[in-house]
This record gives structure tokens, C-alpha cells and sequence, in this order.
């Protein structure tokens, strides 16, 4: 069996948060009424044209949102350099993304491990409902390798005409003047220099931050830290029988025993299962949660050798600070992960091409310099689309995941057809789905039902182990 020993994770808080914030960049010493002024954004200056050159920026970070970023900068006119250190990267990640992300990414259809028609959620007491029953035909869920996946975008935005640089970013000089150049340090390595790769530095115009939760970018620039889950995840290559049991078929089990506060999932690759959890409260006891999960899974995954174990951090909430001057922060580093799901593929990607459009936008397809009233605008836009989605995950997990009761009313739930089509809609095509309010009436009075039957299952429970 492999081992694996988990490391500190730097920059990023302890203890949990009960809320969501997105928050502009006001320092917190203002009163209430210098606040309010400094939210006013001036219109941007009269930005100069550049003499004999185009824009550059540097994405720091290659996966979903680096590679977004780099490929939309390089197609808009932009000088665009993305510095990656780990290009055969396998970041620990369920690996699913909606079937929206497959058009509006241009995504082949073979980087695709495994389309996902078929859901189990499976409560504390074993009970499984199965979901996915509202689906189209042409509709799933995408299962990719990371490894996979990141590389495609890196190679395809290097094609458009990004320069893809091996190497390590270290930390950048801030300008002096509005529009001075940040200084770069980095570590590169060519396979010449050995292990220790060559110093070097680079001065660019702007810098988007896609380097992940430990974002140094975000260091640079004081961003400040949130709160994260350490997600675990092994993956079993299990027998070719048991493979075609998850052919088109992805687990997710609730309970104590699992997570007190996520989930454990079983999810299909291309010639293995990835079996994860993840938690914010009990970081220590991550080990634990993960062979519970493995248990609960044990008879489907049965003769199964782990061939490779991974952990990573999982940021909870965006960072109190997510841009400053000519640079922003985009995916994990601006903490861009779903609360209840803990989805961030789709959201990396989207925001690095959001973020890259403004800059595309703001300096005229790389002919003048950008300020941070361009890249304001990649954050307003960023919020009004998607905090919607944000804050109703928010409080699904503070309802359903606060305890086990409340898990097996959420998986009861599930059964729901009406709940299903909704959860569908809202993952697949990633909005917050409009409902009937009839249903939602029913759906109200079905859920309330459910708590109490699980808080009776509870009881009649605690009496057996008396």
C-alpha cells in the first residue's frame, strides 16, 4: 500500500468561517463613511498607448485557470509568458465538470475519462438513493484527469501563442510608478541546469495569479488568507468486473464517519476510481475519514491496489482581497471553490478567461497599458454571475452537513425527481435554476418531513446502543 505524509499547507487559516465574503479592497482601519467613498472606482485614466510592443503579462500557474487565462491573453494580442513548476501536475481532485464547460472550453472528448449518467448518494445508515433520473440524453457529467485536462489547455493556449515556461515562481518586486514594470523572480528549469533549475527575473505589465490555494502571487500582493479543507483522494485500480460497475456511475456517501462537514466520494477514471474526502473541522483525523470511506465502498472496490495518494488544500471562501493594481488573482488562489460540492475546475477556468478578457478589453488588444479599473471590471462581472450559486451552497452545507440527521433528510431529499432536475440544471449549465413555486412549497414541506423522520431513526438508534 502506498504511504503518504501530509504536509503544512502556508498562508492559509486554521479555523473554520460561518460566512461568505466578497469583499473590495478597502483596508479595514477606514470609518464606515471613508469606506463608502473608497468603493467609488474613478474612471480609468487616459492609458497610454505602448510604443513598439504589446501588453505583457504573466499568468503564474498552469492548470485550469492558468491554462484559460494564457490562452485567451495570447489569442487577444497580448505578450503573454505562463510559468508552471509541476507539468505533469495530478492535483488530488474528483476531477468532474459540468457538460457546459465541454462547449464553452472547446474541450475534445477525449481528454473525457468517463461520462458520468448515473449518481448513488448514500446516507450515514447506508440508505442509497439514485440520482439522474432527470437527465437528457445527451446530458452527464464529465470525469477528467487533471493531469489530463491541465496539460490540453497548456498546450493549446502555447498553439495560440503563449510562451510556456518550466519553472518556479519565487516572488515579483512591486513598480514604484502606476505604470512601471513588475519584476519577476523565478526559478527555471530546462533539464540542462540539473534539479536546481537557473534564477531569473522577468519584468512584465500585469500578473494574474493562478497559482493555486499556497498562491505566492497572492503573498506578493497581501491578498490575506482563508479558510480551507484538506481533500485526500487515493487512486485503486480495482479488478476489470468491478471497473464496469462504475463504468457510467460516481458514489458520493454522507456521514460522521466519512466527514463531518463534506463529503467521501467514489469516482471513475479511465482504468481506475478515485475514493476521496475532505474536511475543514477535523484536518488531523483526515486519514481516519478516508478509511471510513473506503469501508463504506469496500465490497465495490474489493482486490483494488492504491496506486497513487494525494492531498491538497481546498480554499472555503475568496480571499479579502483578490486583486490590487495590475494584478488579480483567479481559481484557487482567489479561493474560488463551490461550498456543499466543493467543485473549482469550471470556476478556474472561468474566471482565468474572464479575468484575461478584461485585460484583452482594457488595453485595446495589447496596445495600451491596463490599471486596476480594468481588472475591476473581471471581478464585477465575476461576482454578479456567480454569487448567487455561491451563497446557496453556502447554506445548503450549513443545513444538510451540520449533523447525520440532517444528512439522511438531504439524501432522502435526493429522491426527489423535482430536486434532481433542479441540481442538475443548476451544476450542469451553471446557474441557479428557477423553480416552480408550487414545488418549492412541496419541496419545503417534504423537507421538513424528512428531518423528522431521520431525528426518529436517530432516536430508535440511540436506544438499541443503550
Amino acid at each position: 500500500m502506498a504511504t503518504f505524509a501530509l504536509k503544512s499547507f502556508t498562508g492559509l487559516r486554521q479555523s473554520p468561517t460561518d460566512q461568505i465574503t466578497f469583499v473590495s479592497n478597502v483596508p479595514s482601519s477606514l470609518s464606515r463613511s471613508q469606506r463608502r467613498t473608497s468603493l467609488k472606482v474613478t474612471a480609468s485614466r487616459a492609458s497610454p498607448k505602448l510604443a513598439n510592443r504589446s501588453l505583457r503579462v504573466a499568468v503564474i500557474g498552469g492548470g485550469p485557470a492558468g491554462g484559460a487565462a494564457a490562452e485567451t491573453l495570447a489569442q487577444g494580442g497580448i505578450e503573454t509568458i505562463l510559468i508552471e513548476r509541476k507539468m505533469d501536475n495530478c492535483k488530488p481532485c474528483g476531477g468532474a465538470i459540468p457538460l457546459c464547460m465541454v462547449g464553452e472550453f472547446n474541450l475534445p472528448l477525449d481528454i473525457i475519462d468517463r461520462r458520468v449518467t448515473k449518481m448513488k448518494m448514500i446516507s450515514p445508515s447506508n440508505i442509497a438513493v439514485d440520482i439522474g433520473r432527470t437527465l437528457k440524453e445527451h446530458e452527464y457529467i464529465g470525469m477528467v484527469r487533471r493531469e489530463v485536462l491541465d496539460q490540453y489547455l497548456r498546450e493549446r493556449a502555447e498553439k495560440s501563442g503563449a510562451t510556456v515556461i518550466n519553472g518556479l515562481f519565487l516572488k515579483m518586486d512591486l513598480p514604484e510608478e502606476w505604470d512601471s514594470p513588475y519584476v519577476l523572480h523565478y526559478t527555471e528549469y530546462d533539464g540542462k541546469t540539473g534539479a536546481t533549475g537557473q534564477k531569473k527575473t522577468m519584468e512584465v505589465d500585469a500578473v494574474i495569479g493562478a497559482d493555486g490555494a499556497n498562491s505566492r502571487v497572492a503573498k506578493s500582493i497581501g491578498a490575506g488568507d482563508y479558510d480551507y479543507a484538506i481533500a485526500f483522494q487515493e487512486r485503486i485500480r480495482i479488478p476489470d468486473d468491478k471497473m464496469t460497475y462504475y463504468e457510467d456511475l460516481a458514489e458520493m456517501y454522507v456521514g460522521d464517519d466519512v466527514s463531518p462537514d463534506f463529503y467521501g466520494w467514489v469516482f471513475p477514471k479511465c482504468d481506475h476510481v478515485a475514493v476521496g474526502t475532505g474536511t475543514v473541522t477535523h484536518k488531523g483525523d483526515i486519514k481516519k475519514f478516508q478509511l471510513a470511506t473506503r469501508n463504506r465502498a469496500k465490497d465495490k472496490i474489493l482486490g483494488g491496489k492504491i496506486i497513487r495518494v494525494e492531498a491538497h488544500p481546498i480554499p472555503e471562501h475568496p480571499r479579502p482581497r483578490r486583486l490590487s493594481k495590475r494584478v488579480a488573482l483567479v481559481g484557487d488562489a482567489a479561493g474560488y471553490v463551490t461550498k456543499c460540492s466543493g467543485e473549482g475546475i469550471y470556476f478556474a477556468a472561468k474566471s482565468g478567461r474572464m479575468c484575461a478578457e478584461a485585460i484583452v478589453e482594457g488595453s485595446q488588444n495589447g496596445k495600451k497599458m491596463i490599471d486596476e479599473s480594468d481588472l475591476r471590471k473581471y471581478l464585477e462581472k465575476w461576482d454578479k454571475t456567480y454569487l448567487p450559486t455561491y451563497r446557496v451552497l453556502d447554506v445548503l452545507q450549513k443545513v444538510f452537513y451540520r449533523s447525520n440527521p440532517a444528512r439522511e433528510a438531504f439524501v432522502e431529499m435526493c429522491g426527489d425527481e423535482y430536486v434532481q432536475k433542479m441540481t442538475f440544471d443548476s451544476y450542469l449549465y451553471k446557474r441557479v435554476a428557477p423553480g416552480s413555486p408550487l414545488e418549492d412549497l412541496k419541496l419545503a414541506v417534504n423537507t421538513i418531513g424528512s428531518v423528522f423522520r431521520a431525528n426518529a431513526l436517530r432516536r430508535e438508534i440511540e436506544k438499541l446502543n443503550v
